[in-house]
């Protein structure tokens, strides 16, 4: 009887050893659960962060200045050796006495009719004393009322409102016009992405494509560095930029901007354009060494150590750039930045950087080279901005110190559209996706109006 209930040791052992297989087997089906649960939630992370993402910046198809194959072999400058600042303005009372005087027949001749020459009576006012509020508030109403010119009116309205900011009728104004203002802006956005969206269904190896790309290329160095005062003509900045054959009569530091700034949009295509982290304080300084690194190797790369004036704007000195460019990258890197539309962001980011003028030489080749990296990786070609419109894009950038940026931002939308333009023309078989192309001139061509202002 004492038998019966009693078990083998080989039982024993068998039983054991199963539930041993079977605690095993149970930590590993609970390991497998615990890697599948953390997989799911990093997906979910990771779609989140995607949605977030307004404008997929850093997800668009990038687009390459330069042809596959093809890589072979801010304000008006002044000396910088000049370390003397300009003298400060003093108040005229004269002067303001005149323009108040121009402008009170400016309103009678508005009053009666007479808009061609209170138009000139404003301007003569403006011209005068450009800060005065009620000149200011009066002349944009002027102009929103006989000219229909509602930007160029709010833009009066932000003016007197920043050197006045309780001005009763210009608040008034500005809270009308504000809106509506902001709607054209958006509308000119949507154009121009349309115009974006048409070339990047131009298959890569199009031989027009590739054909459009290489005179652009040549273009783009020839007037971004024409802005800065490069005589050389576009043939000469071609044939230096395929040759590379000194040009008889021009100057060494013209013939090391050209390949300064082809060195520097190579190193951008071939290392930063499809790069999808930050940008960093090494990437703007890598991009300015080859930028001067042909005229002057010393500088090149490295922030200026002494104090520079650039017409009427004094910059930072040289001990507050390194925070201030830190400041500017956090800007650049933010959710906040790159939540805006592509063309804005990237023409903030220009006016930023020139502003901070880190650099003692090569600031505006930097900023218009940065801004244009920016665009790029939007999908948006590198925007050439004319030489013959550098009075505008320095007016614009002293408007932007002045307080009102927009004006220089739709500057560069402009000059954004008409690079398109230049683009589809190129490729005139694509160009019935974009009605009224225009002609081969559209980068010089009417349009952008000198401005009233």
């Amino acid at each position: 009887m004492l038998l019966v209930g009693r078990v083998s040791k080989s039982t024993k052992m068998s039983c054991g050893k199963s539930q041993h297989i079977l605690s095993t087997k149970m930590i590993l089906d609970r390991c497998k659960t615990i890697l599948i649960l953390s997989s799911v939630v990093c997906t979910i992370a990771v779609v989140i962060s995607l949605h977030n993402l307004s404008y997929e910046v850093r997800f668009s198809k990038p687009f390459s200045p330069i042809p596959a194959g093809s890589y072979g072999n801010y304000l008006e400058h002044i000396s910088e050796d000049n370390h003397t600042p300009p003298p400060p303005k003093r108040p005229d009372k004269a002067r303001d006495a005149e323009a108040v005087v121009s402008l009170n027949a400016a309103l009678e001749m508005k009053k009666v009719g007479k808009s061609d020459k209170a138009l000139k009576l404003f301007q003569h006012a403006f011209a005068l004393s450009p800060k005065h509020a009620d000149i200011l508030n009066h002349y944009g109403e002027f102009l929103e009322d006989t000219k229909k010119d509602v930007v160029k009116a709010d833009q009066l309205y932000t003016l007197a409102l920043s050197n006045y900011p309780e001005h009763t009728g210009a608040l008034m104004n500005r809270q009308r016009t504000a809106s509506i203002v902001e709607n054209l802006d958006r509308e000119m956005l949507r154009k121009i992405d349309e115009k974006r969206e048409a070339l990047l269904s131009i298959p890569e190896n199009s031989s027009a494509l590739r054909r459009a790309k290489k005179e652009a290329y040549f273009q783009h160095i020839y007037h971004t560095v024409g802005i800065e005062g490069n005589t050389m003509t576009l043939s000469q900045t071609r044939s230096i930029l395929e040759t590379r054959i000194a040009v008889s009569g021009k100057s060494i530091d013209e013939h090391n901007e050209i390949l300064g700034l082809d060195a520097a949009m190579k190193y951008i295509n071939s290392t930063l354009l499809y790069r999808l982290r930050d940008i960093t304080m090494g990437d703007i300084l890598e991009i300015h060494k080859r930028v001067l690194g042909h005229v002057d190797p010393v500088e090149g790369g490295h922030f200026r150590r002494t104090q520079v004036y650039v017409g009427g704007h004094i910059p930072p000195g040289p001990s507050e750039i390194q925070k201030l460019m830190t400041q500017f990258l956090e800007w650049l890197n933010s959710e906040d930045a790159m939540d805006l539309h592509p063309v804005r962001y990237a023409a903030l980011a220009h006016y930023k950087l020139v502003h901070i003028h880190p650099f003692i030489d090569g600031n505006g080749r930097t900023s218009r080279l940065l801004m244009n990296l920016l665009l790029m990786q939007a999908g948006y070609p590198p925007v050439i901005i004319a030489k013959q419109h550098r009075h505008l894009y320095y007016q614009h950038l002293q408007t932007a110190n002045e307080g009102d940026v927009r004006p220089f931002v739709r500057f560069i939308a402009q000059c954004t559209e008409r690079t398109l333009n230049l683009y589809l023309w190129a490729t005139s078989e694509y160009s019935h996706m974009v009605p009224a192309i225009g002609e081969p001139h559209i980068l010089t061509g009417e349009g952008f109006g000198d401005d009233l202002l």
